[in-house]
């Protein structure tokens, strides 16, 4: 087909790609992101070109079939969003791009290494639709990375790409800039001073059928020297493995534990943090622990609520160790999320999927958004919508041990449960881009 011209991706580089826009005359551009064995499904280019032409669409992308552990697998994407901002969003190894649109994108690049295709695709969006086409049209193989989903989260925060990530953010912010959509320092200072609470802080720990962690959890908790009052809130999600045999006996040990007990069975983690949030014994800090982890020492909750008050934070998010079962080291080891930077941090946090651990917040603030009811993305959801006014808080030296283990909820995620997380997140970013083109 002579409307379609096809072309390889070999370097997301500036260079790379003004080579094939020169290349390139057919209208519509076939760009391979990245080496596979293609095979076509009958007629499929053609449904490619034809949804192209009949929407206008400046990119379309399909599902394919890809190989895995030696079967082909049907292999979904997912919708692109306003919100797709994230830089490593998979159209799969192919897209069609109008031609025309993908030269004029690529006249505006500056000089990248790694960023210039993520440039090009935030420029289309910006100009008109990018579509997928929820239809099979190919399958491919030669996927190289054989990691499992909870391994290959961390790319972004692994130091070895910390040149990678300097040109992401860049031309994400260009990207929010062009859009109206860039905070701009200095961010408001928290009135810390606000409010009654019959404790300083207090430490969070939703949990649902944990047995096996949540005593030592609870235990690095309990074991915080600190020079304020604190308890801690384990909200105990209908647990049904003994957990809650468990901390019925802790709570005889430890006078400062309350264990909470939702009576609605339809909450998610999100709705679990609600139960602590809003419960008259929460404190004027609330601080993050989840039911796998532990803090790794007994100044933790001192050094948080110092560094509140030092920083004048409605958010402050801390820095942790990965590590197995056994405590042992995990790469890429320390996840400190030295990307962020007070004046462009919030904007960044739109590009990228987390923030850091462990996070805590002043709870007067807290209290006038709430938690999404959800289980994924939760913490995400209130540290965007925190850090579009608030200043927000760091700690990069390491507070908390990141255990990842089989009974993860993250550790290996099938395509559809990868895609619903991934799904949501986007619309997450989504909302908070019309969140802050309306406030301006």
């Amino acid at each position: 087909m002579d409307k379609i011209e096809k072309h390889l991706l070999l370097q997301p580089s500036t260079a790379a790609l003004k080579s094939i826009a020169q290349s390139c005359k057919a209208p519509y551009l076939l760009l391979q992101l990245r080496e596979a064995d293609i095979e076509w499904l009958p007629r499929a280019r053609e449904r490619l070109l034809q949804t192209a032409e009949n929407t206008g669409a400046l990119l379309v992308y399909a599902d394919a079939y890809r190989e895995k552990d030696g079967q082909l697998q049907a292999w979904p994407h997912i919708d692109y969003q306003d919100g797709s901002l994230r830089d490593d969003f998979d159209f799969g190894p192919l897209v069609l791009v109008q031609t025309a649109a993908f030269k004029l994108a690529v006249d505006q690049l500056d000089d990248y290494n790694y960023a210039a295709w993520y440039a090009v695709r935030l420029h289309l969006a910006r100009r008109g639709r990018i579509l997928r086409l929820p239809e099979y049209l190919y399958s491919y193989s030669r996927d190289n990375d054989k990691r499992k989903t909870g391994q290959q989260q961390f790319d972004y925060v692994d130091p070895r790409n910390r040149e990678v990530q300097i040109e992401m953010e860049a031309v994400c912010t260009r990207h929010l800039s062009e859009l109206g959509a860039l905070l701009q320092a200095p961010f408001k200072e928290a009135p810390l001073e606000e409010g009654e609470f019959p404790v300083t802080a207090s430490i969070v720990i939703p949990v649902r059928n944990r047995v096996k962690t949540i005593e030592e959890a609870v235990a690095s908790a309990a074991r915080q020297r600190c020079d304020f009052p604190f308890n801690i809130l384990v909200v105990d999600n209908h647990s049904d493995d003994g957990t809650t045999e468990r901390l019925q006996a802790l709570t005889q040990q430890h006078p400062h534990l309350l264990h909470l007990q939702p009576k609605s069975k339809q909450l998610g983690i999100g709705g679990c943090w609600n139960e602590a949030l809003y419960h008259p014994q929460c404190g004027r800090f609330v601080v993050q622990l989840d039911s796998d982890d532990l803090y790794n020492s007994d100044q933790v909750l001192q050094t948080i609520v110092d560094t509140f008050y030092r920083e004048r934070c409605a958010l402050l998010v801390g820095s942790y160790q990965m590590v197995d079962f056994q405590l042992d080291e995990l790469p890429p080891g320390l996840i400190d999320h030295r990307e962020w930077t007070p004046h462009n941090g919030p904007n960044n946090a739109l590009r990228i999927n987390g923030l850091g651990a462990p996070r805590a917040f002043f709870t007067p603030i807290l209290r006038q958004i709430g938690f999404p009811n959800v289980s994924y993305g939760e913490d995400y959801a209130v540290a965007l919508a925190l850090s579009r006014t608030w200043h927000t808080g760091r700690i990069y030296t390491p507070l908390y041990l990141c255990r990842r283990w089989e009974g993860n909820t993250d550790a290996d995620l099938n395509v559809q449960q990868s895609n619903a997380h991934n799904t949501y997140k986007d619309r997450l970013r989504t909302l908070e881009l019309y969140a802050r083109t309306a406030k301006k």
